[in-house]
């Protein structure tokens, strides 16, 4: 303990006044980044050798067909991973001057390295590209951004908020940002967007990892994208600015670590080389299909829809300074408006049920409404989430979401009957325990980390969660932090999609999560769509998520014994209102699955028990340290919930 106190002290006095590089240290690895940077050109033509597009080409139309008194847009959902993975590359190709390129997390894997790759190649075009990435969960290499820093000088990569000035958090740095500045450590640019020459953009819940895509062999997400083409790309270009030119957006060479190796390495040019990938062939079919005019119109052409009112809106980088200021919360505030306006129905798709305390408010003035609106929620449950920290907080407050705010909770299986076939195939279902992370050498050669299969998902995979312990898990990649283990095997999925429809007029795609970390915390961007056509295909998508083969739903126990029955809801009522000694392990809802035969109602109907039968608090876990972290952190954790 005096050993850990004192290395604590060390890092906490680092984090104080030893961060910031002098300005000659910069200047010098900004001249060595000058001397050797590949200034490689592959095209001299006026529009940068890019290649036809039909998603530029729509875009191109719709932004030619708009007035300012009535805009014109192209909006396609993304659902799957295959395809949203296919039109970013489409689009880079495409790019004829400018990319820009905002995320949370950047992993080294088969997707991290093949868009990156791909970003490579339009920049040695001529095209100038820009990525703006988290540091927390982004690169973590010094040397691979050393060798990035040098790949193109039409390539330009920041780090947001590097609370130490390095690209890479130590656990003892992660300490030390607890005990001396939390705050700044803990708010995070969440934003994720891909926008092509100010004409179309994407943006929505996936990072540039493998699982967000449809390719990890153990743990995948159910995510979602909107690719948006028109007038709205220029708002995600001058939001991406305003995050470019924020004084918490730091330049690779400002950075300590990346710095000394940049400075240390005067003699090697670090060539970018075609990566080394674990799936070529999987690769090599993917970007086949990016530049198959037939397969785009397929998959992506088909679900395209023209519309008019589309509002990009973005968060201000100044919410992580001031995050009560009203005019940086844009994107927060518009929500909360659209939902506290509901008519008949809100449709919410969130990966953590965690309310803010404004949210709570709103939806207990719609149920106390004479007529009020129908609340559907999609979310995980403890099998399918990678954040059971979050969840047990979700679990927590199960009756008053119910009773209070009148929910239909849907939790997701792990294996719901609509996974994407594209994830399962070829798959193993063994169960294995992968070797120690590999950490990757140079610019896209070695290897990526072992994953685990089967039943347990990765240890030290990545988990965006949307909080404060996702960032000490992967800090720390210990085994504690992996998912609940299964008593089923087989690729699991979790939900990561973040959106809502109100009274299928009003839809929103992005990146806000609806819960106090989303409107207090982290920068949040979105797409709003005003209409209907659009609001019923995305409400479609999200109650598809909520049908019996895909998701229980969460309903009160039944009052089978009346008297301890009565006792048992008044002692447990108590119990979920204290912010600490949350013990009564018997709650007020549990986990149901339809009976054969049945057909899917609320919990409200009066039929709701002869047709669903109760599986349990956590179906499909097995019983393991998970179990008694959930029940500790509903316990003991209530005071923690802002910062989950």
């Amino acid at each position: 303990m005096r050993r850990l106190l004192m290395l604590l002290l060390i890092a906490t006095t680092l984090a104080a006044g030893g961060c910031s590089l002098s300005q000659k240290r910069i200047q010098r690895a900004d001249a060595v980044v000058a001397l050797t940077v590949d200034r490689e050109s592959t095209c001299q033509q006026a529009d940068r050798c890019a290649q036809p597009s039909p998603l530029r080409e729509a875009a191109v139309e719709a932004d030619a067909a708009s007035t300012a008194a009535r805009p014109v847009h192209v909006a396609t959902l993304l659902e799957d991973g295959e395809s949203a993975l296919a039109a970013r590359v489409n689009l880079i190709r495409a790019a004829r001057s400018q990319i820009d390129i905002q995320t949370y997390i950047w992993e080294m894997d088969d997707a991290g390295k093949l868009v990156l790759d791909e970003l490579i190649r339009a920049a040695r075009r001529g095209v100038r590209v820009r990525i703006l990435a988290d540091q927390l969960f982004s690169f973590r290499d010094p040397d691979v951004l050393a060798g990035l820093a040098r790949a193109s000088d039409h390539l330009e990569i920041r780090l947001y908020n590097p609370t130490f000035q390095s690209a890479r958090t130590t656990p003892i740095e992660f300490a030390a940002g607890i005990a001396c500045c939390f705050f700044h450590f803990n708010q995070r640019m969440h934003n994720k967007l891909l926008v092509v020459d100010d004409l179309i953009g994407i943006t929505g819940g996936r990072n540039y990892e493998d699982r967000y895509f449809d390719w990890d062999d153990a743990f995948d997400y159910v995510d979602r994208d909107v690719m948006v083409g028109g007038p709205a790309a220029k708002a995600m270009s001058q939001s991406f600015e305003k995050f470019w030119q924020h004084k918490r957006a730091v330049p690779l060479t400002h950075l300590r670590d990346v710095n000394r190796a940049i400075v240390g390495d005067t003699d090697d040019k670090r060539v970018w080389a075609p990566p080394v990938y674990e799936h070529p062939d999987r690769v090599a079919n993917l970007l086949a299909e990016s530049e198959d005019a037939d397969w785009l119109a397929e998959h992506i052409g088909a679900a395209t829809l023209r519309l008019n009112r589309v509002e990009y809106l973005s968060d201000m980088p100044g919410k992580t300074d001031e995050p009560k200021r009203r005019e940086a919360r844009a994107l927060t505030r518009h929500i909360m408006g659209l939902v506290r306006n509901a008519k008949k129905e809100v449709v919410l798709q969130t990966p953590y049920l965690v309310m803010s305390r404004p949210a709570k408010k709103i939806f207990a003035t719609l149920h106390e409404r004479p007529d009020p609106p129908r609340v559907v929620v999609s979310t995980n449950s403890l099998a399918s989430t990678d954040a059971f920290a979050v969840y047990a907080m979700s679990y927590k407050h199960r009756k008053r979401y119910l009773t209070d705010y009148g929910f239909e909770i849907y939790e997701l299986k792990p294996h719901p009957s609509n996974a994407d076939p594209d994830a399962l195939e070829g798959r193993s279902t063994e169960v294995a325990i992968p070797p120690p992370p590999t950490a990757l050498a140079g610019s896209g050669s070695g290897s990526t980390r072992g994953r685990s299969r089967g039943a347990y998902a990765p240890g030290g995979g990545p988990s965006e969660s949307s909080g404060f312990f996702a960032v000490g898990s992967r800090a720390s990649r210990g085994a504690r932090h992996r998912p609940a283990p299964l008593l089923t095997a087989g690729v699991r999925f979790g939900l990561h999609a973040k959106s809502i429809v109100v009274d299928d007029t009003f839809a929103m795609v992005g990146t806000h999560n609806f819960d106090p970390r989303s409107d207090h915390y982290n920068t949040e961007s979105g797409v709003i769509v005003y209409d209907k056509r659009f609001a019923d295909r995305l409400r479609g998508s999200i109650m598809q998520d909520t049908l019996p083969g895909n998701a229980w739903i969460i309903g009160p126990r039944r009052k089978t014994i009346p008297v301890l029955s009565s006792v048992n809801e008044f002692i447990g009522d108590v119990s979920e209102r204290l912010p600490f000694f949350d013990l009564w392990p018997f709650r007020y809802a549990t986990s149901y699955e339809l009976k054969p035969g049945c057909i899917p109602m609320r919990w409200t109907d009066p039929r709701f028990y002869e047709c669903y039968e109760a599986v349990g608090d956590f179906p499909e876990v097995d019983v393991s340290l998970k179990l008694i972290y959930t029940r500790m952190i509903t316990a003991f954790g209530s005071s923690a919930s802002g910062i989950l």
